[in-house]
C-alpha cells in the first residue's frame, strides 16, 4: 500500500477536505448549468448560443463585484469633482454678479445724464428753429 491509500497526512487532512468541497461545489454548479442549458437549448433560438461559464465560476463573481465596486467608487469621486467646481463656478458667478451692480447703476445713470442732455439740446434747437416775430412797421 502506498502512502495515499492509507490516508492522509497530519496537517493535510482539513486542507483537502476543503479544497475537495469547494472542487465538489464548482462540479455540481458546472452540473446545474448544463442541465439548465441544455433545458433552454430548446427555447434560445438557432442562431444564438449560451455563454459558457468561466472556469471557476466563484472568481469571475469576485472579480466582477471588484470590477462594480471600482467603477462605483470612481464615478462618486467624479460627482465629488463635478461638486467641487459647481461650487467654485457658483462663487465665481457671485462675484460676477457683484461686479455688475455698479456697473449697472452707473449705466442707469449715464443713460438718464444722456437723456437729459438730449432734452436741453432739443430744446435748444427748437429754440433756433422758431422765425423771429415779423416787424410791424
Amino acid at each position: 500500500m502506498s502512502e495515499q491509500d492509507v490516508g492522509p497526512k497530519a496537517g493535510q487532512g482539513q486542507g483537502n477536505l476543503v479544497s475537495r468541497s469547494v472542487e465538489e461545489f464548482v462540479a455540481q454548479l458546472r452540473g446545474f448549468t448544463d442541465r439548465a442549458r441544455g433545458l433552454a437549448a430548446g427555447a434560445v433560438p438557432s442562431g444564438l448560443s449560451l455563454p459558457r461559464l468561466p472556469s471557476p465560476p466563484g472568481a469571475l463573481s469576485a472579480a466582477q463585484l471588484g470590477a462594480i465596486a471600482s467603477a462605483v467608487r470612481g464615478q462618486r469621486r467624479q460627482i465629488e469633482a463635478m461638486s467641487a467646481q459647481l461650487q467654485a463656478f457658483d462663487e465665481q458667478l457671485a462675484v460676477f454678479e457683484r461686479i455688475l451692480e455698479p456697473l449697472l447703476e452707473w449705466s442707469s445713470t449715464w443713460a438718464r445724464l444722456e437723456e437729459s442732455f438730449a432734452d436741453v439740446v432739443r430744446g435748444s434747437s427748437s429754440d433756433r428753429d422758431v422765425p423771429p416775430p415779423a416787424d410791424a412797421t
